[in-house]
């Protein structure tokens, strides 16, 4: 059915979307650089969660040097960065019930975390979204981005919002609400690692033509309250190895938080091979090796989530500026794999980029130039030259299996600082990477206990994520036959495995299989987005203010 809608449009010198580290970090970076100068500057932040924080999740072990830069006086200024890294530990898991302590001297330099704090990323933002407001900053939660605005001549010229009220028959309800256009001299774009509108832009502007393949993860996290005895804030521990081969790239954390809170999780890396793995199932069956099962006896489990990660690095960075606007933070991909680390990467990629609007903007008050001096400036920053000396991290991972790409990063890291005279790429998207079942030994997973492992639905209820029934599916298919016709008898639907929210099922009605897409569970984590091997499956956002709601996470 064919609607005219009529928007309201609100003119703003920037339209930031997003409000994440790096989005928050460009809104702030923004109103001091106009204040100092005598300006104004009328900058909105739109953010897709209920409220800010409800859809950032991140493992996280923080470091502040770019925290430093945006509010020196953060300490006294009260942010959330309560606890102090105390000492690294990691552990080789070599099976079910055995491990090695790796010795602190063959530690990658990068992972060494003194001077970090384990924080909440989504209190961090919040944080980060009270100084916004106080600079003068309009933030509007629970409004998604849905579409990109250009002009005549094809520049970004800012965002609609999602309509509100609309029916899964695509009719109006009775509260139907249009959506905003939202209009800037510049918009920035900070959805997160892969955001559906910067996707856009890379294929329209063609920002990905001299970069690799964005590469990502999958982390999954969980929060737990444990016996006080065993809690020891401030220590964090990384796991290799079990329960993932020596193949399949990824690893867990346990981070020992304030209030003998454990923030524990494991990441698997999207370029697994064999289509039978869960991700979901191997960060439950992880929980269960005694390194990590000890500590959760008698704990309680409050919190659950997940979302992707980027993990390509440097060389899968495209180019950052097209005509109205720019990419920062994970949007771009800007996450240092050797650290685990991507928070301060995503709040200097903000600052750079308020730094080169405010550069044009004084040049031509229209805003009418790129903003190249932002691809300078991230050039001549410590941030590329920390991404630099991490760029063969994560290909060498994938070329020499988990346990040879461990040693050569500590040759890398800690002999030749990440300066060795070669740069190694990968090629393969992560969609490509699966075999068929056939050529795949089958993992049998056990039953979750209740206990320590979990199943899907009630992690989901946890995450406390929610959407409005009756609206139009943000999961689509591009063709709905290839699930059937295809993916199931390749790969036997690994939707159905990949996704940690249960979103994807096969059914079987009259003895004949389809596909079920139940998008109410949806964490938006963009596995699905990322890991489909037809690229088959469309993510575009929902209704505003739906997904989860990561409290603290």
């Amino acid at each position: 059915m064919n609607q005219t809608i009529e928007r309201e449009s609100m003119e703003f010198d920037v339209v930031i979307v997003g409000a994440g580290p790096a989005g928050l970090a460009t809104a702030c970076k923004l109103m001091q650089l106009a204040a100092a100068g005598g300006q104004e500057m009328n900058v909105v932040v739109v953010e897709k969660g209920s409220e800010i924080g409800a859809h950032i999740l991140s493992g996280n072990v923080f470091e502040p040097h770019a925290l430093d830069e945006l509010f020196p006086d953060w300490k006294a200024d009260g942010a959330p960065l309560k606890t102090p890294v105390k000492r690294d530990v990691i552990h080789y898991l070599l099976g079910k019930k055995k491990s090695v302590r790796v010795p602190g001297f063959l530690i990658p330099s990068p992972m060494h975390n003194k001077g970090n704090y384990i924080i909440s990323l989504g209190r961090l933002c919040q944080w980060l979204g009270e100084k916004a407001e106080a600079l003068g900053v309009n933030i509007f939660p629970g409004f998604a981005a849905a579409e990109i605005l250009y002009d005549d001549n094809g520049r970004v010229r800012g965002i609609a919002t999602s309509d509100m009220g609309i029916g899964k028959d695509g009719r109006h309800k009775p509260g139907f609400e249009p959506g905003y256009e939202l209009l800037g001299k510049y918009t920035i774009f900070a959805e997160g690692c892969r955001g559906n509108l910067g996707g856009e832009l890379m294929d329209k502007f063609a920002l990905r033509e001299n970069a690799d393949p964005q590469h990502y993860g999958l982390g999954l996290k969980e929060i737990w309250e444990i016996d006080a005895a065993k809690h020891e804030q401030g220590l964090v521990t990384h796991t290799m190895g079990w329960p993932l081969d020596n193949h399949t790239e990824g690893g867990g954390f346990i981070y020992h938080a304030e209030n003998n809170r454990l923030y524990l999780g494991l990441i698997v890396a999207l370029n697994y091979s064999n289509p039978s793995l869960s991700p979901f199932e191997e960060f439950q069956r992880w929980k269960h090796h005694p390194k990590i099962a000890d500590l959760l006896l008698n704990g309680k489990r409050i919190a659950y989530g997940a979302r992707a990660v980027n993990k390509g690095g440097l060389q899968s960075l495209p180019k950052l500026v097209f005509p109205g606007g720019a990419l920062v933070g994970c949007d771009a991909g800007f996450l240092n794999g050797a650290k685990i680390k991507g928070a301060h990467a995503a709040i200097k990629s903000g600052i750079m980029v308020a730094e080169s609007i405010h550069d044009a903007l004084e040049a031509d008050s229209a805003g009418t130039a790129e903003l190249e001096s932002y691809e300078r400036k991230f050039k001549d920053s410590w941030l590329y030259d920390e991404l630099y000396r991490a760029r063969n991290f994560a290909p060498a991972l994938h070329r020499l299996g988990t346990f040879l790409g461990a040693a050569f990063t500590f040759v890398d890291q800690n002999i030749f600082r990440g300066k060795l005279p070669f740069t190694w790429h990968n090629k393969q998207p992560d969609h490509e990477s699966l075999v068929p079942s056939r050529d795949a030994s089958v993992i049998e997973y056990p039953a979750p206990d209740g206990v320590i492992s979990f199943d899907r639905p009630s992690s989901v209820f946890l995450s406390s994520t929610n959407h409005e029934e009756d609206q139009p599916a943000h999961l689509t298919l591009k063709d709905a036959s290839i699930p059937i016709t295809h993916n199931l008898p390749l790969y036997d639907e690994p939707a159905q495995r990949y996704c940690p929210a249960a979103v994807y099922e096969i059914v079987v009605e009259n003895d004949q299989p389809r596909l079920q897409i139940n998008a109410q569970n949806c964490v938006h984590c963009k596995t699905c987005d990322i890991k489909d091997p037809t690229q088959n499956i469309v993510w575009v956002v929902p209704e505003g203010g739906g997904g989860p709601n990561y409290a603290g996470m």
